[in-house]
C-alpha cells in the first residue's frame, strides 16, 4: 500500500460516511489495524478519528508491532493486536495481513483508507439490531454486564471482552517512514480483557472493576474471531 495524502477525495468521501449520529443500542464496531511505522496509515487514522465523533459507530484502533523494525517503534503497538489481526485473516481465508486494514463487525475486510468502500459497508449496517441483548450499566468504578441465555447458540463460544481505549493521543514521530510528522490517533486500544467464554446456556451476569477513567466498551463476539454479535459503550 502506498501513502495516500489527506486530499479532498478522502475528505469528501468521509462526508458520506459521517451521516447523522444516532443512539443505536449496538454501535457498528470498526477495528482499524494500523501503525505509526506505516506510511500508508495516516489517512486511515484520520478517517477513524472522524468516525469517533459518531454515536452509531464504535471505532477502535489496534496498533500492530510488525512495522517497528523499520526505524520507529510504535508506542501503542501490542503483539496481541497482531495476533487478533492474524486471527481475523485465518478465519476469513486471507493469507496475508496488512496496514491499514479495517474489520467491520468482525466480518467485512476493507482497506482502511478507502472511505468510499467503508461508507458502503457501514450503509449495510444502518439501523441494525444486536444479535444478542447486551445490557451494560456503569455505577461508579464498576461495570455490570448482563446477557440473557442464548439457547439457540448452544455449541457456540461467545467471547465477552472489555476493551479500554485512549480517546485521543498526539505523537511526534521522529524516525521511520513518517519522520517529522505530528499525528493524532483516536480511540487507541490500551487493553482487551476476556471476561468470559460463554456457551449461552444460562444468563450471563458479570461485574467488573474499572481501575481508571479510560473509556471502555463491551463486545460479545462469536469465537474464534467470528462476527461481533453485540457491542456497547460503558458510559
Amino acid at each position: 500500500m502506498r501513502f495516500i495524502s489527506l486530499s479532498s477525495l478522502i475528505f469528501s468521501a468521509i462526508c458520506a460516511v459521517s451521516g447523522p449520529a444516532t443512539a443505536e443500542p449496538s454501535p457498528v464496531v470498526v477495528e482499524l489495524f494500523t501503525s505509526q511505522g506505516c506510511s500508508s496509515c495516516p489517512p486511515a487514522d484520520e478517517l477513524l478519528k472522524r468516525l469517533a465523533t459518531r454515536e452509531d459507530v464504535l471505532p477502535l484502533a489496534y496498533h500492530v508491532d510488525y512495522w517497528d523494525y523499520i526505524g520507529w517503534a510504535d508506542a501503542f503497538a501490542d503483539p496481541a493486536h497482531t495476533v487478533r489481526q492474524r486471527g481475523y485473516a485465518q478465519v476469513g481465508g486471507r493469507n496475508m495481513i496488512y496496514t491499514p486494514q479495517m474489520i467491520i463487525m468482525g466480518r467485512e475486510d476493507v482497506v482502511g483508507a478507502d472511505a468510499m468502500q467503508l461508507s458502503e459497508v457501514l450503509g449495510t449496517y444502518a439501523g441494525h439490531k444486536p444479535k444478542v441483548n447486551l445490557s451494560v450499566l456503569v455505577r461508579g468504578e464498576q461495570i455490570s454486564i448482563k446477557v440473557p441465555k442464548q439457547p439457540e447458540r448452544r455449541g457456540d463460544v461467545l467471547r465477552v471482552q472489555l476493551v479500554r481505549y485512549m480517546p485521543l493521543r498526539r505523537v511526534d514521530i521522529k524516525r521511520g517512514e513518517l519522520a517529522g510528522n505530528t499525528l493524532d490517533y483516536a480511540n487507541v486500544v490500551e487493553s482487551v480483557q476476556v471476561l468470559a467464554d460463554w456457551d449461552g446456556a444460562d444468563p450471563l451476569d458479570l461485574s467488573v472493576e474499572l481501575p481508571d477513567d479510560l473509556p471502555a466498551a463491551v463486545l460479545v463476539q462469536q469465537w474464534p474471531f467470528g462476527p461481533i454479535l453485540a457491542a456497547a459503550r460503558a458510559e
